[in-house]
């Protein structure tokens, strides 16, 4: 069958309730609370500063997949696909009921909710959890090896989100999704648990090259056995990491947000029809690694938008995502002492150019450019 949702019925099915680039522990509770009477959520444990983690276990199949986001506190748009997964998953299309026959599901929507709510990639304790797969000296990452181990997943879904300057391969393509198949030793040796990642890895970009051609990236494998996913492949169980990227003009990440959710449920699809043999080793390794040749604004004659003479005729921006009175600002930041040759820009205005001046005035961001230099 066919797992590509249409847009139109994606849309029916979107969860509504939670929206751009900021999603707070209140904002989860609200969602969990809206789903309660159809599914189990079950609180787990406590944050740094006591707030409370929840799982949503789903289905009743044999095949056990675990998934977690917001392991890093603002990498919120695994999250909204996620939702949009479990809205999915309470229609009654033939797929969501074959997903629940042969799967238990098991999430973790929110692991970090310090550092969602702070909007920052480190708990409360400013540690990284990605990073503490081994100590466990953080209660959100015991509370993750408590859940791995009390459910023994057959699967692991690791959900994250990946910064604006990932590009694919050596092309001028934005790393819209990104997947990995963790390395489990210092060799990056093909276990039998990381081969199961990768044919998965390219069943998902199977679905995803029809929805957006070349803009699939495959993450740098180097083996940390302190990340959580280079764990839980040394502990043989397959495991992939997803990383949502960058989709022309769309910072608030909704665009992604589609593809996320098309990526999940492809993934869990073959998972529940027990297709995964179907895909090959050898694809896996031919989808391009990111690299990191982005920044998100090139500016032209910026004489003309500044008035002054000592100004440099063209100088590039990255945007550094600020939490402001509760929503995400992006904020230019001048990008000093490199080879613009060397880069490709998310957008590009020359500024001696009537139509392109007046086009950049109205973006939030312009306010503050002049005052970079």
């Amino acid at each position: 069958m066919s797992m590509i949702l249409p847009l139109t019925s994606y849309e029916e099915i979107k969860e509504k309730s939670v929206y751009g680039r900021y999603l707070s522990h209140e904002m989860v509770a609200k969602y969990l609370e809206s789903i309660k009477q159809e599914f189990e959520i079950k609180e787990v444990g406590l944050s740094v500063r006591q707030k409370k983690i929840h799982t949503i276990t789903l289905g009743t199949g044999k095949t056990k997949i675990l998934m977690w986001s917001q392991m890093h506190g603002n990498e919120s748009t695994t999250t909204k696909a996620v939702f949009d997964f479990i809205n999915f998953l309470r229609t009654d299309a033939e797929s969501s009921r074959q997903i629940l026959e042969n799967c238990t599901i098991k999430i973790i929507p929110m692991l970090n909710p310090d550092g969602a709510d702070a909007y920052t990639r480190v708990n409360a304790n400013e540690v990284d959890l990605n990073r503490d797969a081994q100590n466990r000296t953080q209660p959100e990452s015991i509370v993750l090896r408590k859940v791995y181990e009390g459910f023994s997943p057959d699967f692991c879904f690791n959900l994250h989100d990946q910064r604006t300057i990932f590009n694919v391969g050596t092309t001028p393509k934005p790393a819209t999704v990104s997947f990995l198949a963790p390395a489990y030793n210092e060799e990056r040796s093909i276990s039998p648990s990381r081969a199961i990642s990768m044919k998965l890895i390219v069943a998902m970009n199977d679905t995803l090259q029809k929805l957006i051609p070349d803009q699939v990236g495959r993450y740098d494998d180097s083996f940390n056995a302190n990340c959580v996913g280079d764990t839980f492949q040394m502990m043989n169980t397959p495991t992939i990491l997803f990383e949502s990227g960058h989709y022309p003009n769309d910072y608030e990440r909704e665009e992604t947000r589609w593809y996320i959710f098309q990526a999940l449920l492809k993934g869990v699809a073959v998972i529940s029809e027990n297709k995964v043999n179907q895909f090959d080793l050898e694809s896996y390794q031919q989808i391009p690694e990111n690299q990191k040749l982005f920044l998100d604004l090139l500016l032209k004659n910026v004489q003309s938008l500044t008035g002054k003479k000592n100004t440099p005729n063209s100088c590039a921006f990255h945007f550094k995502e600020t939490l402001i009175d509760g929503k995400i600002e992006f904020v230019p930041e001048l990008q000093e002492e490199i080879d613009l040759r060397k880069f490709y820009f998310h957008a590009t205005y020359d500024c001696a150019v009537t139509s392109d001046l007046q086009a950049l005035k109205s973006q939030i961001y312009y306010p503050d450019i002049s005052s970079s230099f």
